[in-house]
């Protein structure tokens, strides 16, 4: 069996949860999520099962879409509402301009501190098992992107925000940094995620559909590879990449739709990936391009084993 599951993962549930009520549903131990969710949030959590956990990391690797809502004024341990209040500010004053002024910092490429409350391992061990034990957590700061980031609604002291973003982003992080730039501080009230990838809330289920419908939930792997470049390979092609071997690209491969994206002005993208598919159809492997001396080759990343 393998596949991926577009889950709505409600709140209350880690992910961890998700991925043992989808082994103890279909009665398989290979299952893997893409890109945690916290246990009060709900949304899109793509759940792979079989040889689908070989994409786990290139799932998680894509974009994200959220919807939230932070109370301004007060300021929690874990920066969201299921933590220690630690200060509570009057923020009467703040009105909608002064928010829209200071969306703008948060925009673009910035620099994020993961919270200590996260599931980010440290020496093997997972951040908010130190901070739970009142331990001293060195600052680790990340490089994300905020692609989208755009104020619903204010009413008093709550803010709704949409925001779409790159991995790794923290948005009750994103709320607490928000509220301190206002001068009021704040935290994450309410988290939903609509999209992750090519996965969206719209087409998500529910842990009862799941329970019920069981193989209609199961996407394709193929699904995953929408929108992406494709290699159309040959029988001995096939072969080499089966192997874990790299091929040579090829005039006809060069031909071929999405190949343009990769490769222009002579110059290879290193950050694409391609789908590499025989005759039939079948995917055979995600893979990168790379130059070897006078040849382009294409090199497996991930071979899946689906038959």
């Amino acid at each position: 069996m393998n596949g991926i599951i577009n889950v709505l993962k409600p709140p209350g549930m880690t992910s961890h949860d998700v991925v043992s009520f989808v082994r103890r549903n279909y009665g398989i131990k290979r299952v893997g999520h893409t890109g945690t969710l916290d246990p009060q949030a709900a949304g899109v959590l793509p759940v792979c099962i079989g040889q689908a956990t070989r994409l786990a990391d290139f799932l998680s690797a894509n974009e994200k879409e959220y919807m939230c809502r932070m109370t301004l004024g007060i300021t929690t341990t874990t920066q969201d509402a299921w933590g220690d209040l630690i200060e509570s500010k009057d923020a009467s004053f703040i009105n909608r301009d002064r928010i829209e002024n200071v969306l703008v910092a948060f925009r673009g490429s910035i620099q994020q501190k993961v919270p200590g409350f996260s599931a980010v391992k440290v020496a093997g061990e997972p951040l908010y098992k130190k901070a739970r034990r009142g331990e001293h957590i060195d600052t680790i700061i990340r490089s994300i992107y905020i692609y989208e980031l755009e104020l619903l609604d204010f009413k008093e002291n709550e803010i709704a925000l949409y925001i779409r973003c790159s991995k790794g982003t923290y948005i009750r992080a994103l709320c607490h940094d928000l509220g301190e730039m206002l001068g009021v501080g704040g935290h994450m009230s309410f988290l939903l995620r609509t999209m992750a990838g090519i996965f969206n809330v719209q087409d998500s289920y529910t842990l009862e559909e799941i329970a019920e419908r069981k193989q209609e939930c199961i996407l394709p792997i193929s699904k995953c590879i929408e929108g992406m470049p494709v290699i159309l390979m040959n029988d001995e092609e096939t072969d080499f990449i089966r192997h874990g071997r790299s091929i040579k690209l090829s005039d006809e491969h060069y031909s071929q739709s999405g190949i343009e994206k990769i490769i222009e002005n002579d110059k290879i993208n290193e950050q694409s990936i391609l789908a590499l598919l025989d005759s039939e159809g079948n995917l055979h492997a995600l893979a990168e391009m790379l130059i070897q001396g006078n040849s382009t080759m294409i090199k497996p990343k991930k071979v899946f084993n689906l038959e």
